[in-house]
């Protein structure tokens, strides 16, 4: 492959989160979505006139097209692991919507047909490529804030009744909780800031304010191997609006905390030597992205063509993915018992 080749892509799943799909698309020059698939036949066919793809209610039909080299999936969490196996054994590339999976099983089969097959596995974690995350990393990654101290994740978002009354949000086989569907960005991006492994985790979850199978509230705390510390809220309880999506580290010599509607704004931003740099940094405002989605879906998916034709690893590979979705599974695991979670290098056990 050269540089200059255009990827055919493929879509299933026509809701929510796919026009992000689409237009990041639309807006890479070595991208052509080619087909969309949905089970329902009228969503399929606007979404498809839409964006000028070829339409299927059967996704296995589009898995047997030849010309598409990639798919993405943006189906309820529950049938990502299969589906996104079932793409790489047919021979495509995969780009799948978080939660990579809901259950640490599945996740660890996906990887395991990325080294059977050869293709590539990439999981749509955006918020890490927004400027202020990345700047962000960086600055704790060089040391900037010495040693790390404590960190956390703040998800305080709303969702009414009517969410939870489709065919999938809230269940637990389909699509998990506040702390397993609106929270899993924002416990990526800590464990991913933090940079050491996760020694144990304890946690407490509840049904609040909503009918539904899971959790619409859960608080977690985490201990690190390092001996830092780190909270989890995660909620869809606070009516009548989102009223905060943030990730806070707090270092011996420096205190960051990115927040906005997509993690995209610096709410405060306090290094050692570089506190003159306040005023400027926190009046440098980005503007708001219309949704939690934010803006940088188009990242992920130019990330993933570069992995293809360079032949390397995207940055949000499977390995990746999965850290956040056992972290949430040994949260729901100590909720569920009542008992601290020790982590494990293949997932968890119970301490």
């Amino acid at each position: 492959m050269t540089d200059q080749q255009t990827l055919n892509f493929g879509l299933i799943g026509c809701g929510r989160i796919a026009p992000r799909h689409a237009q990041s698309l639309a807006e890479l020059p070595q991208a052509n979505l080619k087909a969309v698939v949905d089970i329902v036949p009228s969503r399929a066919e606007r979404f498809g006139k839409e964006y000028g793809a070829e339409t299927y209610t059967d996704y296995h039909r589009l898995l047997e097209r030849s010309d598409i080299e990639v798919i993405n999936i943006c189906t309820p969490s529950g049938l990502h692991a299969q589906m996104a196996i079932d793409a790489m054994q047919a021979g495509k590339h995969v780009i799948v919507e978080k939660p990579m999976a809901i259950r640490l099983e599945d996740a660890d089969r996906m990887i395991a047909t990325t080294k059977q097959t050869g293709k590539k596995l990439c999981i749509v974690l955006q918020n890490r490529y927004n400027a202020p995350m990345l700047e962000m990393h960086h600055a704790l990654r060089a040391g900037k804030l010495g040693r790390l101290l404590l960190g956390s994740a703040t998800v305080r978002w709303f969702r009414p009744q009517d969410y939870y009354e489709d065919e999938w949000h809230g269940r637990r086989d389909m699509d998990g909780g506040a702390l397993m569907n609106q929270s899993i960005h924002h416990i990526d991006a800590l464990q991913w800031m933090m940079g050491d492994e996760v020694e144990s985790v304890f946690s407490f979850t509840g049904t609040m304010a909503h009918r539904m199978e899971s959790e619409d509230t859960g608080v977690a705390v985490i201990k690190f191997k390092n001996g830092a510390m780190a909270s989890v809220e995660g909620s869809t309880i606070t009516y009548p609006q989102n009223l905060e999506g943030s990730v806070a580290v707090f270092g011996e010599r420096g205190s960051i905390k990115v927040g906005g509607t997509a993690l995209n704004r610096k709410v405060f931003w306090k290094v050692e030597g570089e506190l003159e740099q306040e005023k400027e940094m926190l009046t440098r405002e980005q503007l708001d992205p219309p949704s939690v989605y934010g803006f940088s879906h188009r990242s992920v998916m130019q990330d993933m063509i570069d992995a293809i034709l360079t032949d390397r690893q995207p940055a949000t590979n499977g390995l990746e993915g999965r850290k956040s979705v056992a972290l949430v599974l040994a949260m729901y695991h100590s909720a569920e018992t009542g008992q601290p979670v020790r982590m494990a290098e293949d997932g968890w056990h119970k301490s």
